[in-house]
């Protein structure tokens, strides 16, 4: 049977910086506290305390994983939670020692001692994995083990399929094979037939507000990482760059919104070395406020959360696309990528490397270019394949543990191959392609599990032994 994703399963809206280490946590942490309120157990908890394995514990204090089991245990909102205050609870908690469980029950909670780092310890199903150690008044312990399986998604050992797993589409698709058979049976776009399984969910007004909704919070992650300066937080004092950027290619233009700062953009022309470093801009503001515990949509990770906004500004501001349908379709189209990746292969680094980060993301935006800029679906799926053949083999190796370098550069390298590979493909034939979308995917996870563990987001190896954490970033 065919898994079920949602569009707003592969976009999420959360907080950054990373979607497996911060936002899987995170919604690890409020599942089971969902499970404990319905077995009427929460008031009951008389000590917690939570284990990280394997890369959560290598990488976890640098991705904001201890942060992020926090804020899941006090039972705050990632999509509506007010990050500025994120630090500030976070200082309190660990000066208190206490911890208000669920928002309803206080209990003793030491971070130094009951939020265990294990480095040397993996569980075999996913590097991702954390348990969840609670007793009882009664005197009974329970143990609760999640994996965070990369782009948000989370899984709890030993958890049966749900009724949303084995929901029924009316266009089935697991392959990119799967996805041009209904395309030509119907002779629906890619946009159109993702549009029809949506209403599986939920009525079209509902995904179309949900659409809108991920498009205001890209938006507004743009814009707000164009007006901050200063250095990202996490000690490698990696200096922020969109703004200064911003202010550079406006050359004293003014605004007041993200309207009028996109009708300022626009009125700069749109010569070559213009809208590259625009391209550029727009993604270094996403994951510059990625890194600073900023609200992304997770597209379809937050180490790759700019990619999929910098194209789209790029329609929007470039390419005629300003239009809630234009960017709705974007947003559909791009979501079946990265769906089809993550059934083949994997959205998550831990399992892939950076491939599955950034050359995903810049697959499912260089499929949703092509087609909103007029391509067929064939030319869809072929600039996708570009896109990935071009990112196979990149690794994840962050300095420092920290989703900064080489994460931030990245997501400005992902969304220019998004759009050369659209370009590439509408100038081409799909029926002279040597390799297609499938046997990419298919090549991304073989090479998957061919990459030694140390270039897998567990900054053992590659830029990360490379790089003294005394020196700035080049």
């Amino acid at each position: 049977m065919s898994e079920s994703i949602s569009v707003f399963d592969i976009f999420k809206i959360g907080v950054g910086p990373s979607s497996s280490h911060t936002l899987g946590p995170w919604r690890a942490a409020r599942l089971f506290l969902q499970q404990l309120r319905s077995r009427n157990q929460l008031q009951q908890v008389t000590d917690l305390s939570v284990l990280l394995y394997g890369s959560l514990a290598k990488t976890g204090r640098g991705h904001g994983t201890d942060i992020a089991v926090f804020m899941g245990l006090l039972d705050e909102d990632p999509v509506t939670c007010d990050v500025d205050a994120i630090n500030d609870i976070v200082a309190n908690l660990r000066s208190r020692k206490t911890l208000l469980l669920g928002g309803e029950k206080w209990i003793p909670f030491d971070p130094s001692q009951q939020l265990v780092f294990l480095q040397q310890e993996s569980l075999p199903f996913h590097p991702n994995a954390m348990t969840f150690l609670v007793k009882l008044d009664s005197g009974e312990k329970i143990a609760s083990t999640w994996y965070s399986i990369g782009g948000g998604f989370v899984q709890q050992e030993g958890a049966g399929s749900s009724a949303a797993d084995n929901l029924q589409l009316p266009f089935p698709v697991d392959t990119a094979d799967e996805l041009l058979h209904w395309c030509r049976k119907t002779g629906l776009s890619i946009h159109e037939i993702v549009s029809e399984n949506e209403l599986s969910w939920r009525p079209e007004e509902q995904t179309k507000a949900g659409l809108a909704q991920l498009w205001a919070v890209m938006r507004e992650c743009m814009y707000k990482g164009c007006q901050q300066a200063g250095v990202l937080p996490g000690g490698l004092e990696v200096k922020r760059r969109a703004a200064a950027l911003n202010k550079k290619l406006l050359q004293g233009a003014t605004y007041h919104d993200f309207a009028s700062w996109l009708q300022a953009i626009r009125q700069g022309g749109n010569g070559f070395t213009y809208t590259l470093d625009w391209v550029s801009c727009f993604a270094l503001a996403v994951n510059e406020q990625n890194a600073s515990f900023g609200r992304v949509v997770t597209a379809p990770t937050n180490g790759a959360a700019g990619v999929i906004p910098a194209v789209l500004a790029y329609y929007v501001v470039f390419a005629n696309g300003d239009d809630p349908e234009k960017i709705n379709q974007f947003l559909l189209t791009a979501s079946e990528v990265g769906s089809i990746f993550k059934k083949g292969a994997t959205i998550s680094a831990a399992m892939g490397g950076c491939q599955a980060e950034i050359g995903v993301s810049s697959a499912m935006a260089a499929a949703a270019l092509t087609e909103s800029l007029g391509g067929t679906q064939r030319q869809a799926l072929m600039a996708a394949e570009i896109a990935m053949e071009h990112h196979l083999g990149l690794t994840c190796d962050p300095i420092g543990g920290l989703v900064q370098v080489p994460c931030i550069e990245r997501n400005t390298m992902g969304a220019i191959k998004a759009i050369t590979a659209a370009q590439l493909a509408l100038q081409s034939a799909p029926d002279y392609a040597k390799v297609s979308l499938d046997t990419v995917v298919k090549t991304m996870w073989d090479t998957a599990l061919d990459m030694n563990s140390k270039y897998k987001e567990t900054a053992d190896g590659g830029l990360a032994i490379n790089i003294p954490l005394s020196l700035p970033e080049c």
